[in-house]
C-alpha cells in the first residue's frame, strides 16, 4: 500500500464484517460497480438480477424495492421509473410502433392522454378514447392496428369503477382471432388507486399493472416514482430493455423512502379508506351537492362491480355541485377550507382538494352541468375534517 494519504484513504483495506441485518434494507449508492476480474466484467448479467454491472441497471436497494412491489401487485417482474407518468410513457414507448394504435379510457389520467395526443401522435401512433363503463364500446373500437389498451380503475377524478374482467375478455377475444403473425393486443392497468391492496390486478386478467409509487407506497408526499409490473417474462424484457435504452433511473434515497413507506402502507390505506367513506357518505347529504362519486357508495357509477371485485376503496371522493352554484362560489368554497389544502396528488398524510373542469377534458361527454371538486383524505381526525367541510359549505350555501 502507498504511503500517500490520498491513495490510502481511497484504497483502504478495511472491509466491515458480513452478516449485519437491521429493520431497514441497506442503501447502496453507485454509478460505477466493481468486478473481481475481466471475465466477470464481460459476463455478468443484470437483467435477471443475478449480478450488478452499473448503477443505472440496479443496486441491492432498487432490486429489493422491485421485488417487493412485484409481490404487492401479485406480479413476478418489476421495473421502476422516475414517476407514475414516466411509467405510463415507458409502457407506451416499449410496446407501440409507428402505425400502431392505442385505446385509452375517456376518464383516464389526463397527462397520459396528453402524451398520446402529442408525443405518440408525432411518432405516427394513433389513439382513440373509449367508454370504460361499456365493454361493448371497447370491442367496437379495437381495430387491426390496435396494440395496446389502457385501463384505469377507478377512472381519474370521477372514480367510475369499470368491469375489468369484461374489458379484458373483449381484448382476449380479439387476440384469439388474430393470426400467429400478428402482434397481440396488450392490456395495461393504471393501478395507482388500488395499490395492490383493493384488488389483485393480475387475477382480473390484465397483462401489465402500473403504479405511481408517489402515492400510497411512499405515503409521505415527498417522493416521485413509478412502477411497471408484469407476470410475463417476454413482456417484462420488452419494457426493461426500453427502460435501459432510455436511461431511466431512480435515486436510491428515494427507493429507501418508498421501502420505508411500504411497512405501513396497508394500515394507512385502510385508515384513509374508512375516513373517506365516512366523509363521502356525509357529503352526499349536504345542500348543493348533486352527487358524491366514490366506488363504495351505492349509486356511484360501477358500485356493483367494485363490490364484486374489490375489498377497499382508497382515499378519494369527488363532489358534484348543483349547476346553479357558480364556479366562483365553488372556488371560494375550496379557498375556505383550512385542513384540506389545495394541491395535486394524494395518499399523503395531509388532506387535499382541487376543483376540476370535467366537461372540458372528456371527449365522450360528461352528464353533469355543475362543478366538481375532488377530495383526497389524509390521516387527520375525521371529526376535524368533517367540521372543516361543514364550515366551508356554510360559505358556499349562505
Amino acid at each position: 500500500m502507498s504511503d500517500d494519504l490520498s491513495t490510502r484513504l481511497i484504497h483502504h483495506p478495511y472491509k466491515p464484517p458480513e452478516g449485519f441485518e437491521g429493520v431497514a434494507p441497506g442503501v447502496y449508492k453507485a454509478s460505477t460497480v466493481f468486478f473481481p476480474n475481466v471475465e466477470a466484467l464481460r459476463t455478468t448479467d443484470w437483467k435477471d438480477k443475478s449480478g450488478y454491472t452499473y448503477g443505472l441497471h440496479g443496486t441491492p436497494t432498487t432490486f429489493t424495492l422491485e421485488e417487493r412491489i412485484a409481490t404487492i401487485e401479485g406480479g413476478l417482474h418489476c421495473v421502476l421509473a422516475p414517476s407514475g407518468l414516466a411509467a405510463v410513457s415507458l409502457v407506451d414507448m416499449a410496446l407501440l410502433r409507428q402505425g400502431d394504435e392505442v385505446l385509452i379510457p375517456d376518464n383516464a389520467y389526463g397527462p397520459g392522454k396528453s402524451f398520446a395526443s402529442v408525443e405518440l401522435a408525432a411518432w405516427g401512433i394513433t389513439h382513440r378514447y373509449f367508454d370504460a363503463m361499456d365493454p361493448a364500446d371497447l370491442a367496437r373500437k379495437i381495430g387491426p392496428a390496435t396494440r395496446l389498451v389502457w385501463l384505469e380503475a377507478p377512472g381519474s377524478v370521477t372514480l367510475e369503477f369499470p368491469d375489468l374482467p369484461a374489458l379484458v375478455a373483449r381484448v382476449r377475444e380479439v387476440n384469439a382471432q388474430r393470426g400467429a403473425d400478428q402482434r397481440p393486443v396488450v392490456t395495461a392497468l393504471d393501478n395507482t388507486w388500488g395499490a395492490g391492496i383493493a384488488f389483485a390486478p393480475f387475477d382480473l386478467g390484465v397483462d401489465i399493472s402500473v403504479q405511481a409509487l408517489t402515492k400510497y407506497p411512499s405515503g409521505g408526499a415527498d417522493v416521485l416514482m413509478g412502477s411497471v409490473v408484469t407476470r410475463d417474462l417476454a413482456l417484462h424484457r420488452q419494457v426493461l430493455l426500453t427502460h435501459m435504452r432510455l436511461g431511466l433511473n431512480i435515486g436510491v434515497n428515494d427507493a429507501e423512502l418508498v421501502l420505508r413507506g411500504l411497512s405501513s402502507m396497508a394500515l394507512r390505506y385502510h385508515a384513509q379508506d374508512a375516513s373517506t367513506r365516512e366523509l363521502a357518505t356525509w357529503m352526499q347529504q349536504q345542500a348543493g351537492v348533486v352527487q358524491v362519486l366514490h366506488p363504495a357508495l351505492p349509486g356511484s357509477p360501477g358500485h356493483a362491480t367494485w363490490q364484486r371485485d374489490a375489498t377497499a376503496a382508497a382515499c378519494l371522493f369527488s363532489a358534484v355541485f348543483d349547476a346553479s352554484i357558480s364556479q366562483a362560489r365553488i372556488d371560494a368554497f375550496c379557498d375556505s377550507l383550512r385542513l384540506f389544502k389545495l394541491g395535486w396528488s394524494w395518499a399523503g398524510p395531509i388532506s387535499l382538494c382541487a376543483p376540476y373542469d370535467i366537461g372540458g377534458s372528456r371527449s365522450l361527454g360528461w352528464p353533469h352541468a355543475g362543478g366538481l371538486v375532488r377530495f383526497a383524505v389524509g390521516l387527520e381526525s375525521v371529526h376535524d375534517l368533517r367540521a372543516d367541510l361543514a364550515q366551508a359549505l356554510t360559505a358556499l350555501n349562505p
